[in-house]
């Protein structure tokens, strides 16, 4: 989870990336398209990797059909990115949908099938003045992750399979704030029925899971987010939820509800790239940006064009 900080700068103040696209067209070679002719603003992100990402890719394609559109990955915290996009500093960000009904709506109770998440954060927040687009299938939620070759040893694919496990090897590292979540470790335990004695549980920084996981030396069962490239990079086996605890995180862009209305033709567009990112796709393109140091933009633009949605 990110710090909030609060909003103490005009979005006017901060320096703005330069305008997106890099000259990127729609295929076929006509530079822009035409569609969104006239739409202009600012496609915000929260400040991680995967958010800069799928920004740059949002500004890159709509610039691609017509759009003149800045890209601004500079603000720290979720709930400014939100309330960017509710003064209109912002036109629009990816966001999740667990996020949006937990933390910015007040829902205490995640709807744990995705699609029914998803029908009742876009009413909430149409209330809100924020239209949301059709998501992708991407899940950026919590999850425990296992190296492969310890998974097949104890013979685990799902959290239901802990049970079963021997006490010794139920060990755990987990972030501290998850280890008071209602919806983290406390939960957890009493949704799966573990017993985990405290000595066998390790409070350790985000990062430093991964690498601990992997190497087996505090844990074996690591607390993850599902989408993170080191999932990939480090051979980590995710553990499915099979009793759907964990609410549901699925990324969608979401806009002013003005400035779609008047662009309806967003949806379209944006709807070539949604279906594509699975949470498999995102880990790896998370990956060439946390594990391997590309910068999103680059990554955006090669993905993009990979797509055939631009020219490379």
């Amino acid at each position: 989870m990110k710090t909030v900080l609060p909003l103490s700068l005009s979005l006017t103040a901060l320096a703005l990336t330069a305008a997106c696209g890099g000259g990127a067209s729609a295929p076929g070679g006509e530079e822009g398209g035409g569609d969104l002719a006239g739409l202009t603003g600012t496609i915000g992100s929260k400040d991680f990797a995967e958010q800069y990402i799928l920004a740059h890719i949002t500004g890159q394609l709509l610039n691609a059909n017509g759009a003149d559109v800045e890209v601004n990955t500079q603000l720290v915290g979720s709930a400014n990115v939100r309330q960017a996009l509710e003064n209109g500093d912002f036109i629009g960000y990816w966001e999740y949908t667990g996020t949006s009904w937990i933390t910015y709506n007040g829902e205490t109770t995640p709807i744990t099938d995705p699609q029914e998440q998803f029908d009742a954060v876009k009413k909430k927040d149409a209330e809100n003045g924020i239209a949301w687009l059709d998501p992708a299938p991407m899940n950026n939620t919590y999850a425990f992750a296992i190296r492969s070759d310890k998974a097949e040893e104890l013979g685990v694919s799902a959290l239901s399979d802990l049970a079963d496990v021997a006490s010794e090897e139920q060990t755990f590292c987990i972030e501290s704030e998850f280890s008071t979540r209602d919806d983290g470790w406390p939960g957890l335990k009493e949704a799966y029925g573990l017993d985990v004695p405290e000595d066998r549980v390790a409070m350790l920084d985000t990062g430093v899971i991964y690498t601990a996981t992997q190497e087996g030396t505090d844990c074996n069962f690591g607390e993850v987010f599902a989408t993170d490239g080191r999932i990939q990079a480090l051979d980590l086996l995710v553990l499915e939820d099979d009793e759907k605890f964990f609410p549901v995180y699925q990324g969608a862009l979401t806009m002013d509800a003005e400035v779609f209305e008047e662009f309806p033709g967003i949806a379209d567009i944006m709807a070539e790239v949604s279906p594509l990112l699975t949470t498999e796709e995102m880990q790896r393109l998370n990956a060439l940006a946390d594990v391997d140091g590309e910068d999103p933009e680059d990554i955006a633009t090669d993905w993009l064009a990979e797509q055939g949605l631009i020219d490379g």
